[in-house]
């Protein structure tokens, strides 16, 4: 009957709009360990596709690369995105694929040496791909299972692994540069404890492991492990309306250059705030904000992002 089949295609509309994929995007290659992600685990129904595009507006003492050999920082950086997320079923389990594309324009200053440096930025930055599978709580399901979920949520874990393929711009005859020139891969586990029916404790920790940079400026570059703990806390107020509270702490990444240890191993936290706006069903707006609290080496700098997605057919 048209009238039942109207009835139930809202019903989804409203089931698809009030699942909160809100895909964070990694707005800059060079501040990948501090990304704040929350959400990252909650899963979707099979099938789902999104399209997000973002803005984010950095301010402070962030580099591109925090191996570059610039001190007294400032920077203005602006980098958009566009991201693709399929859900699907991988081995009877919820599974994401994401692809994003950034591009960043912006100008850096600092000191080399004793003398002042300036870098006007504009180009892609590198690729990212990323794999998330659910392991545990959230076997691949339809909209009704999704429903089903998000009426009573139960713990979740999930792993992913995000691959940065060395695909930004790059000229080795540059200090600064928009991509990495090296291959990055981040392995993480997430967790989604339910603490009441509006209330969410987000746990992930991970690492950044990378490929050498063989053309940097300043002679072969090699990078130690990074590793990441993030926290988040959610509160739902009603599908798809949330906000969050994120904490992110990260250590390690020294950097060998050209033969030479550097002085450079990180011991940085960071925290920051998100609220999510759904509209018209299958269409969000997410605002967040996050600054360093605490940095013995590398980047230090304040962030605003402001992202649309849109749930397709």
């Amino acid at each position: 009957m048209p009238g039942s089949h109207g009835t139930l295609q809202s019903r989804r509309l409203r089931l698809v709009a009030g699942f909160c994929i809100l895909v964070l995007v990694a707005l800059a290659g060079p501040v990948a360990a501090q990304e704040l992600s929350p959400r990252a685990y909650w899963p979707s129904p099979v099938g789902t596709k999104v399209l997000v595009f973002g803005y984010a507006y950095s301010d402070g003492d962030v580099l591109m690369d925090p191996s570059i050999p610039l001190f007294d920082v400032d920077s203005r950086l602006n980098t958009v995105i566009a991201a693709y997320m399929q859900s699907f079923d991988l081995w009877g389990r919820t599974s994401n694929l994401l692809v994003e594309l950034p591009y960043t324009w912006g100008r850096t200053e600092g000191l080399i040496g004793d003398m002042p440096g300036r870098r006007d930025l504009g180009g892609f930055n590198d690729l990212g791909i990323t794999l998330s599978v659910n392991l545990l709580g959230a076997p691949a399901m339809d909209l009704e299972g999704f429903q089903a979920l998000r009426a009573s949520p139960h713990p979740l874990l999930g792993f992913s692994m995000k691959v940065v393929p060395p695909t930004g711009s790059y000229d080795s005859g540059r200090l600064i540069n928009e991509g990495g020139n090296r291959w990055a891969t981040r392995l993480e586990f997430g967790s989604i404890l339910p603490l009441h029916r509006h209330w969410l404790l987000e746990l992930e920790a991970g690492a950044w492991f990378f490929g050498d940079d063989d053309d940097f400026l300043a002679g072969k570059r090699e990078q130690e492990p990074i590793y990441a703990i993030e926290g988040h806390l959610v509160h739902r107020f009603k599908p798809g309306f949330w906000a969050s509270l994120e904490y992110n702490y990260f250590w390690g990444g020294r950097q060998i250059v050209g033969g030479n240890e550097l002085v450079d191993r990180q011991n940085n936290t960071r925290i920051g705030g998100t609220i999510v706006f759904p509209f018209k069903q299958r269409h969000a707006i997410k605002v967040g904000y996050n600054v360093g609290t605490r940095t013995r080496f590398g980047t230090d700098f304040e962030q605003l992002l402001v992202t649309y997605q849109q749930i397709l057919p």
